[in-house]
């Protein structure tokens, strides 16, 4: 079971004991979520092999009508998904690269587990990507291409398109990290600035056969915006690209190479990523194997069996982070005070990717800043906690995977003469929390199906 690393402290943090059982409960919770999503055992359930039929979900596959099997992909949990398909398939695996988080420890022995840089693209990533589109070019009619993707996978499979640097789609990433941007509009972008993304891999594998194994971290799973779809059929246009970097004023600020790309793509200068229709999907097989659903679940199940009164909210939150946190602590508020929607003893489960629009100086992510905004209306309610983190265990650019507040957040801030809205102002939460020891710590989870966030009123 994947642990969160401080949760004796953090429960100890619990300035009463029904503060410390809430907390118990939600980072228990917390943890489940993430034990359920963890790849090698989704995989394992959703992969079968008997005799020489490959399942996958409904689609079968009778591998001896296969010449080759080549495995490629790339994200955060592309090497425990790698690990676990080598385990079922062996060495009917010809040859495969997939692109991981560097620092990654998962071991195989036929699939390579290529390291690169993430979110922000590099070198590395660009070397891994190029390989893995020479295999899946190599692939013939009777050959078995199996794409493992995950979130990160546009971060970590990047192949800038035409005269675009590494550095400068970099530049144009970073920026929409920053801008508040969601993760649809992102890869809208990412999808028209390269040669890999939007159904670019599907049309180089073709006319071999394409199994894409996809663990989501999209909301709602759309296929064409999970790791940009490189084997999905492109639901957005190089206009769309372009109207994303003018609604957020960064394009102006583009780098010239990126905005000729866009502006050549839109006056048909160059192709359009492939569209649905188009011949070289037929022979695509997509299986979303797990999602945030998943893991919502797993945290839910063990709210039950702890006796707590349930309700999974949603799996498909979204918003400003800041704002969502006010809107959890409302419902926990509601709960204490009239027993709606549910009675206590309470557990409420929220799935989902907010964004966090950067105007400060400060560190954090999008859900130690959910946590900072609840902290602020949780104000002396005992027994009551609102826990967030990202499923990755890396939330923003920081080594925390989220943040806990309770009841008590805000006298303990106090007595160490902490402002919350001031570090709110300045987006950093990380500081915050970490000065009142609340911070979520799990290291990378191998795992990615967007953020869980817990509420519990005892």
């Amino acid at each position: 079971m994947t642990a969160i690393k401080n949760i004796e402290q953090l429960i100890k943090n619990g300035e009463t004991v029904l503060n410390q059982k809430a907390r118990a409960l939600a980072l228990k919770s917390l943890e489940s979520a993430l034990d359920k999503a963890n790849p090698k055992q989704i995989i394992k359930s959703k992969l079968l092999l008997k005799n020489s039929i490959l399942k996958a979900d409904n689609y079968s596959f009778d591998l001896k009508k296969f010449k080759n099997i080549y495995v490629i992909g790339g994200g955060k949990a592309s090497g425990a998904m790698a690990e676990a398909v080598e385990r079922v398939l062996g060495e009917r695996i010809r040859i495969g690269l997939v692109n991981i988080p560097k620092g990654n420890l998962h071991k195989t022995s036929i699939i390579e587990l290529h390291g690169a840089s993430h979110p922000i693209p590099d070198e590395t990533g660009v070397e891994g990507t190029r390989r893995m589109l020479e295999m899946a070019e190599q692939a013939e009619k009777n050959d078995l291409v199996i794409c493992l993707v995950s979130g990160g996978g546009s971060s970590l499979m990047p192949l800038p398109r035409g005269e675009i640097s590494i550095a400068d789609k970099r530049e144009i990433t970073n920026a929409l990290l920053k801008c508040g941007a969601t993760i649809n509009e992102i890869n809208t972008v990412r999808k028209h600035i390269s040669d890999f993304k939007g159904g670019w891999l599907a049309k180089k594998a073709y006319p071999a056969t394409v199994l894409n194994l996809i663990l989501s971290d999209v909301v709602g799973d759309p296929l064409d915006f999970i790791a940009s779809g490189p084997t999905v059929p492109d639901s957005t246009s190089f206009s769309d690209a372009i109207n994303v970097l003018k609604k957020y004023g960064l394009w102006d600020k583009a780098p010239a190479s990126i905005r000729k790309v866009l502006s050549d793509g839109e006056k048909g200068l160059i192709p359009e990523t492939p569209k649905k229709g188009d011949k070289i999907f037929k022979k695509v097989f997509n299986v979303v194997v797990g999602n945030n659903r998943f893991a919502s679940v797993g945290a839910l199940e063990y709210l039950k069996s702890e006796g707590l009164n349930t309700l999974l909210l949603t799996t498909t939150l979204e918003g400003e982070a800041r704002h969502v946190g006010v809107m959890l602590t409302s419902i926990a508020r509601e709960i204490a005070a009239s027993g709606n929607p549910i009675q206590k003893p309470a557990g409420i489960i929220a799935g989902g990717e907010t964004t966090v629009t950067v105007t400060g100086k400060g560190l954090g992510g999008r859900n130690q800043e959910i946590a900072l905004a609840a902290a602020q209306k949780l104000n002396n309610i005992d027994g009551a906690v609102v826990a967030s983190i990202s499923t990755d265990g890396i939330d923003g650019p920081t080594d925390a995977a989220g943040a806990l507040a309770d009841g008590k957040t805000l006298v303990k801030a106090s007595k160490k003469h902490l402002m919350p809205e001031k570090f709110l102002a300045e987006n950093d939460s990380y500081h915050f929390f970490s000065k009142l020891g609340d911070l979520i710590f799990t290291g990378p989870t191998g795992t990615n199906v967007n953020d869980i966030s817990v509420i519990v009123v005892l």
